[in-house]
């Protein structure tokens, strides 16, 4: 028990690798510097989170201002582990001006640069290529190369072509991929100046209830209800393998249906949950892809699945409450499908639960911190009344503050003196030291939690900016539907195609809307799929702008929380996610499940469905009671197809087949058992 503790209580003091800034190579001042700032930026965020919002420019312009001043410094020109040197404080110092100046200009200039739209100054452009170089940097730096060269190719994308600022590169281009080019003005214009670039959606999400949620992580961890959390986690949990991991998903699933937003979820819930994965075993990675993954399943959960169940009902002309009642199944499978991810990677790693006596008892961990219930409480409760995500982050924050504030003042008054601690002026006076040290300990804490998230957007809001200027995303939608030839599988391949490029550069909503408008017609009247489910498979197709590299902004939110790299974590998102692909599909060719049919024909879809994505998840980790074997893992490719088969001894085959694989995994593990 009392190694338990202790190994709690050192991991909630752990900052993230990524994140640290290493007193070996920087000096005492910088160090400081970067804590005065990480303060400045946090204690605007909270101004303009809960007593004034700001504009939309002027809130994200100086976010990522104090983002790119915060990036430089923490993160050397030459790496982490060096000393900057004469020629480093050189390029440095020039870039944390240029970082500055990025946001300056448009808060100084804002009015002028509306009154002058479309015929931008000198000094306009001028500004624009340094805020890009900038960011690409700062990406380099705090991210790694993937999402620099990604932002640099779709830079280099659109200035190619006849009317572009690079021709010659417009030659090279497949004639699918052409278009006009641009002019380095025009993009700069799209990218610097316009609400689709770099101060676009990605950023704006950055800016607001991301960070606020990260600093409300921030807050928890200085202030001990991070530990509460997980010694409660483990005392209810600890005996089962991935025990934490699991109850991350039920909860992230049922926040999600409330709130309306993913990215708001991975925040909200993920600052409980995913340190209690890291704590268990889970990677990183793994472990902000498993939050991303889940809270992306409280899109598709009813009652309110984010905006869709009201646009589907409006473009259907369906019952709001029949399309309530038909997606709770298909919710059921994509939730069960993560669900069995986080089992598998606990058994493939070996994780166990912990013994009885080495685990916390629920009742003294509840009398140690039950204030920390209050926060929760209070940011349910706010969401439900569907306060925005900013606000609700903010009194979140309030209320941590109020609750450690309320029991530190019943400790001194109440229980210190029944121990022969007497109330006094110094211990007074040492508290009020200490609450206003982690207050800003948290303060600063959460902005540097915050550079790695903030940058990664605000490179994809380069890519968004393309793509909305190049029509690269429209171009590929109507494409590939005409590229299917009448194949309904070849035409859910290109839908679902379709819906990765829009995810670079809309939101889920929009980018239903899109892509509903331009294949949605051809789902129904060319391939026969009834309009219900047309729609819905192109809704959940487009949730994957949530998990999708290189713009997922669920996974960069949950990558901001894990200390992990943006990229690698939305890549386990994607992978954890695969019911996003599979139940559609299955939605198609087993209409039964939606649109109704008789009892036994849909219980017998409802439990081939689920042996199939029992089967995909296990195929894709590798195990199942034990590891796979390939010959197997190759099989459930033919028996799944077989189960989406629209022909009933076809779908008995393939189930056949399947139980067969999930039999012979099991006769193993038994065998092995056995044998140990």
């Amino acid at each position: 028990m009392a190694r338990q503790t202790q190994h709690i209580d050192t991991a909630t003091a752990e900052i993230p690798d990524a994140l640290r800034t290493d007193a070996r190579f920087q000096p005492r001042m910088v160090i400081g510097l970067i804590a005065l700032i990480g303060i400045a930026l946090s204690l605007f965020q909270l101004y303009s989170a809960g007593i004034r919002p700001l504009g939309l420019f002027y809130q994200r312009s100086i976010h990522l201002a104090f983002i790119m001043v915060l990036a430089f410094l923490i993160f050397p020109v030459f790496g982490p582990l060096r000393r900057r040197g004469p020629f480093g404080w050189i390029i440095d110092t020039g870039f944390v001006i240029a970082g500055a100046a990025s946001g300056a200009y448009i808060v100084l200039n804002l009015d002028a640069i509306i009154a002058r739209a479309g015929f931008w100054s000198p000094m306009d452009i001028t500004m624009g290529i340094i805020t890009t170089i900038a960011v690409l940097e700062a990406s380099r730096r705090a991210i790694g190369f993937g999402m620099t060269v990604i932002g640099t190719v779709a830079i280099l994308y659109a200035l190619a072509g006849p009317r572009g600022a690079l021709p010659w590169l417009g030659e090279w281009m497949p004639g699918i991929l052409s278009h006009r080019g641009n002019s380095v003005d025009r993009l700069v214009g799209q990218l610097y100046l316009g609400q689709e670039g770099i101060f676009g959606l990605p950023l704006g999400v950055a800016a607001t209830y991301i960070f606020i949620f990260v600093l409300f992580g921030a807050f928890l961890e200085v202030t001990g209800a991070g530990r509460f959390f997980i010694d409660l986690a483990y005392a209810a949990t600890g005996r089962k393998a991935g025990g934490p991991a699991k109850a991350a998903v039920l909860a992230s699933a049922g926040m999600g249906s409330i709130s309306g937003s993913a990215i708001a979820n991975v925040v909200t819930t993920g600052a409980f949950t995913i340190p209690l994965m890291k704590r268990l075993g889970y990677r990183p990675a793994q472990a902000g892809g498993i939050e991303a993954a889940a809270s992306t399943g409280g899109q598709i959960t009813p009652p309110l699945m984010g905006a869709g169940a009201f646009l589907i009902s409006e473009f259907t002309r369906t019952p709001y409450i029949d399309i309530v009642l038909v997606s709770i199944f298909p919710a059921v499978l994509y939730l069960g499908t993560v669900y069995l991810f986080v089992h598998l990677v606990a058994m493939k790693a070996g994780m166990k639960g912990m013994p009885a006596a080495e685990l916390p008892a629920v009742r003294a961990v509840m009398a140690a911190g039950w204030q920390f219930i209050v926060p929760l409480v209070v940011l349910v409760w706010l969401l439900v009344m569907n306060v925005s995500p900013m606000r609700v982050g903010f009194w979140a924050i309030v209320s941590v503050i109020a609750v450690s504030v309320l029991r530190k003042v019943v400790e001194l008054v109440l229980i210190d003196p029944r121990h022969g601690r007497a109330l006094t002026a110094e211990r007074i006076a040492e508290a009020l030291r200490s609450g206003v040290t982690l207050f800003f300990q948290a303060l600063a804490l959460g902005a540097r939690n915050a550079v790695s998230v903030s940058v990664a957007c605000a490179v994809a809001g380069i890519i968004v900016g393309v793509v909305g200027l190049t029509g690269l995303g429209l171009k590929f939608s109507s494409m590939m539907i005409a590229l299917s030839g009448g194949n309904i599988v070849l035409a859910l391949v290109l839908v679902l195609l379709a819906s990765l490029v829009l995810g670079l550069g809309l939101p889920v909503t929009a980018a239903y809307i899109v892509l509903i408008v331009l294949v949605g017609p051809a789902l129904a009247n060319e391939f026969g799929i009834p309009l219900l489910i047309a729609h819905l498979v192109v809704f959940w197709y487009s949730q994957d702008s949530n998990v999708t590299p290189p713009v997922a902004l669920a996974g960069f939110a949950g990558a901001a929380i894990a200390g992990a790299k943006p990229m690698e974590t939305s890549i386990q998102a994607w992978k954890f996610a695969k019911g996003l692909y599979l139940i559609p599909a299955f939605m198609v060719f087993n209409p039964e499940i939606i649109m109704g049919g008789p009892l036994p024909y849909v219980i017998w879809t409802g439990a081939v469905a689920v042996l199939a994505l029992v089967c995909f998840a296990a195929a894709l980790e590798g195990w199942l009671f034990t590891r796979m074997d390939l010959v197997s893992r190759v099989a459930v490719v033919p028996g799944t197809i077989g189960i989406f088969y629209p022909a009933l001894p076809v779908e008995i085959a393939g189930a056949a087949l399947l139980a067969g694989i999930v039999g012979l995994n099991w006769w193993r593990s038994r065998t092995k058992s056995a044998v140990a």
